[in-house]
């Protein structure tokens, strides 16, 4: 399923100015109804100048990276948590960052492509590991481990 615009905000609690997925698709259902665990998916997002993480230069900060790479796992769990009859979006926290390497960073006017696979859960917390391409450069990996209630 994909989800765009407006849609978007029915799988992440996120609002402008902090929102950081455009565009969302699914790839893999998860193994279980009572896990994330499996699952993947493949966002967007066209950075814009004006993109709350910007740096003076007009690239986007590193911080930047890892919060669009969570609201891609976020905006799974949505899409995970409407399929099994959700009505809000789950709520998440990123509790750790792990292995972050960033090649560079992304400039306004350019489009990030991200793919998120979720590992191994363990009641509320979720371990996933997200790549971040600009056209077929990966700019940016990272795991992160997810809080999600």
């Amino acid at each position: 399923m994909k989800y765009e615009g407006k849609d978007i905000e029915r799988l992440i609690p996120q609002r402008h100015p902090f929102m950081m997925v455009d565009e969302f698709e699914d790839i893999e259902a998860p193994e279980s109804e009572e896990s994330l665990t499996g699952a993947s998916c493949s966002t967007s997002l066209s950075v814009r100048s004006d993109n709350y993480f910007m740096l003076p230069g007009q690239e986007m900060s590193e911080t930047g990276l890892i919060e669009h790479i969570a609201q891609s796992a976020s905006a799974l769990a949505g899409h995970v948590a409407l399929q099994q009859g959700a009505e809000n979006p789950p709520v998440g926290m990123i509790a750790e960052v792990k292995h972050f390497e960033c090649q560079r960073r992304p400039r306004a006017h350019e489009q990030l492509t991200t793919t998120i696979a979720m590992g191994f859960a363990f009641g509320p917390m979720t371990l996933c590991h997200g790549e971040t391409r600009i056209g077929d450069d990966t700019i940016c990996e990272a795991d992160l481990k997810i809080f999600v209630r």
